[in-house]
């Protein structure tokens, strides 16, 4: 690949406020031109799922666009963009150009619909362009998480599912399934809930570290709900949202977000 070729391999990308995504290109040297997006395997597993959006001429300039419509709903996971050239030519791997993400800052709409679907165009740690997505039936945002004292406190919004006055949050043993702590949920407006975690409770005797993951049961006779903070611009929050460490029971706790932007916590026993 020449060295113009290669710096061409860059896409700009926006989101809108109903969750469009237009990827904008340069003016490729092919007659029909497609980019190819490619959902990344599990480690040691070939490729299965991909989507293949045409790229148009868009303005005056020669540059293409394609344009991901919103009602496309993508697999959960993380999705590689290409630029296909033509029928027979190999696929070309794309680099992020511009990335207008204004809409999502916010966390857009109000109350999401079941399924809760989320794309968030992002960079690789290796320099490409990529989008991750979130296909869930319904889903808990995480707002703003306070740890003083020996207390959590747990605030987020439902989407996809009501709220009733019996709803819980559970903490479960990450492997362990039949170990959970329930804490009430507290209503606070709407579909939004708080809840204060004794973090004492989440002590652990054993040595070693071990993971409780968040959920809301929304009523008695409801399905558990992943807490987490999906619903913005962030592709990656684990290392970027970092907050303190507790000392209870005889253990360091500590909140954190998972690689999948989940809500889990960190305990790790003392002496």
């Amino acid at each position: 690949m020449s060295t113009e070729r290669a710096a061409q391999l860059r896409a700009d990308c926006s989101v809108d406020t109903d969750g469009r995504i237009t990827f904008r290109l340069p003016p490729p040297s092919a007659a029909h031109p497609r980019l190819l997006l490619v959902l990344r395997p599990k480690k040691g597993r070939p490729e299965e799922t991909t989507h293949t959006l045409d790229l148009e001429p868009f303005g005056d300039d020669g540059e293409v666009r394609a344009v991901l419509e919103p009602r496309l709903q993508l697999a959960e996971g993380r999705w590689d963009a290409y630029l296909l050239r033509g029928p027979d030519a190999g696929r070309e791997r794309l680099r992020p150009g511009l990335r207008d993400l204004r809409a999502l800052v916010d966390g857009g709409p109000g109350d999401r619909p079941s399924p809760v679907a989320v794309r968030v165009p992002y960079a690789t740690k290796d320099g490409f362009l990529a989008m991750r997505t979130w296909l869930r039936t319904a889903h808990a945002e995480a707002g703003p998480l306070d740890v003083t004292g020996a207390t959590m406190t747990v605030r987020a919004r439902l989407h996809g599912a009501g709220l009733s006055e019996e709803a819980v949050v559970t903490l479960r043993l990450r492997g362990d399934t039949g170990t959970v702590r329930t804490f009430p949920a507290q209503p606070s407006g709407g579909r939004a809930f708080s809840c204060a975690v004794a973090c004492e409770e989440l002590a652990v005797e054993a040595a070693g570290t071990r993971f409780w993951d968040a959920f809301v049961r929304p009523a008695a006779d409801a399905p558990l709900i992943r807490i987490g903070r999906l619903l913005d611009d962030v592709a990656d929050r684990k290392g970027v949202f970092v907050y303190p460490q507790i000392t209870a029971g005889g253990s360091a706790i500590r909140p954190y977000f998972t690689v999948d932007n989940d809500l889990a916590v960190e305990v790790t026993a003392l002496g």
